[in-house]
This record gives structure tokens, C-alpha cells and sequence, in this order.
């Protein structure tokens, strides 16, 4: 089993305030004409190269395309190494924490996408957009990427048996995360505000997934699960 240290829990205390306290600026009006000014500037300034540089950059966000491939790969070759059904456990519970909160919240706070037509495009509880164009907050680009990258960190130093580097770690979780918050706001899939708080909840949901100790949950004993970890 790879040593991981233990996680303090008061910066997620921190980073679920901070969500909160941005939820409720943006539901009482604030912070809307910030993001009205990011996206006019984003959108008037999107030359041919550098807007679909931004749009291929932006699939390293995407769920259906590219993280779950990616995850399936590495959860795929770990379970071969390993013959664990532990080998599992961080791909389904990405799948299960960001299924229970960024997509319950997309629906609940109905905001449309900078890119509507409609009115009340940057309000929260928008009353006439609907469908895809109601979907815009919290990121789940954001949301998700933090949460499956951290997960690919996890499958990467199992693979490779030993605790990632510093900077293997910062190449596999932050740089991903990086680009795809730029390219979010840049190509105008998401207001400013969308990214951050699915920054700020991203990172308290892949917190959650580090935390957790694959091979001490309990299970009965079998060959098939033994330690992957």
C-alpha cells in the first residue's frame, strides 16, 4: 500500500465557505456584471487559432470523451496488474460524488450559459432557460477535472508503485486543471463565477476521494480482493 499523509479537514471547511459565500453573492446579484464584462471581452476576442486551440484544450475537461476513457484505461490496466476488485473503487467513486452534487446543483440553480440568447442570462434561477442553456453553475469542466485527475494520481502511482513526484503530481493535477479553467471562461462555456465555484467544490470533492483508504474498506475475503493499493 502506498503511505499517504493525513488531510487536515479545516481547508475544506474553508473551501465550502467560500462556495457558499459565492452562491449566495451571485443569488442576491453580485459579481453578475463582473462576469458579463470577462465574457463580452472573452467573446470579442476569439481570433480562429487561438479560439480552437482553446476548444481542443478544453476537451481535457470533458467527461464522456476523455476522463472516463482515460479512467477506464488506467482502473482497466490496474485491475490486470493487481486482479483486485479494489482496483474499482476510485473510478466508481468519482462517478458517485460528482453524480450526487454538481449535477443536483446545475439543475437546482438554473443559470444559463454566457453564450444564451435569452434574458436574465447571468441571474441564478434564470425562469425561461431551459434544458442545456440552464446548466452553467457551479463548472462541472471544473468540478469533474479536479475530481478525475485527482483520481488518475491515484491510479498512476498504483501502477507505477511508489508516490508520484512533485512534479508528475503537478502535471497530472494541476496543469490539466489549469488549462481547462482558462479555456472555459475563454471560450465562453461557463461565466468567471461558474469556474471558480466549480474550483472550489472540485477541490473539496477530490480531497474527499484522496482520503479514502481503498485497501482498508472492508470486504470479504477472496482472491479477487486483495490489496491494489
Amino acid at each position: 500500500m502506498i503511505e499517504r499523509r493525513t488531510m487536515p479537514w479545516w481547508p475544506d471547511v474553508l473551501l465550502l465557505a467560500a462556495f457558499g459565500a459565492l452562491t449566495v453573492a451571485l443569488i442576491q446579484g453580485h459579481l453578475l456584471t463582473l462576469d458579463q464584462r470577462v465574457a463580452d471581452w472573452a467573446i470579442g476576442h476569439q481570433p480562429r487559432i487561438p479560439y480552437w486551440t482553446a476548444r481542443v484544450l478544453n476537451y481535457l475537461g470533458q467527461g464522456g470523451q476523455v476522463l472516463t476513457p482515460v479512467g477506464l484505461i488506467l482502473t482497466g490496466l490496474l485491475v490486470y496488474r493487481t486482479r483486485s476488485v479494489r482496483a474499482l473503487f476510485p473510478f466508481l467513486a468519482a462517478y458517485v460524488v460528482t453524480y450526487l452534487t454538481i449535477g443536483p446543483m446545475k439543475l437546482y440553480f438554473d443559470r444559463a450559459a454566457p453564450r444564451y440568447k435569452g434574458p436574465f442570462k447571468t441571474e441564478m434561477f434564470n425562469p425561461v432557460a431551459s434544458g442545456s442553456d440552464s446548466r452553467s453553475f457551479p463548472s462541472g469542466h471544473m468540478g469533474n477535472s479536479l475530481v478525475w485527475y485527482a483520481v488518475f494520481a491515484i491510479l498512476a502511482a498504483a501502477l507505477l508503485r511508489r508516490t508520484l513526484t512533485r512534479w508528475e503530481s503537478f502535471a497530472i493535477r494541476v496543469l490539466p486543471v489549469a488549462i481547462v479553467f482558462v479555456t472555459t471562461v475563454y471560450t465562453g462555456f461557463h461565466w468567471l463565477t461558474d469556474s471558480v465555484a466549480g474550483l472550489l467544490l472540485g477541490l473539496v470533492l477530490a480531497r474527499l476521494v484522496e482520503r479514502i483508504r481503498w485497501d482498508a474498506i472492508p470486504l470479504p475475503r477472496r482472491p479477487w480482493t486483495g490489496p491494489a493499493f
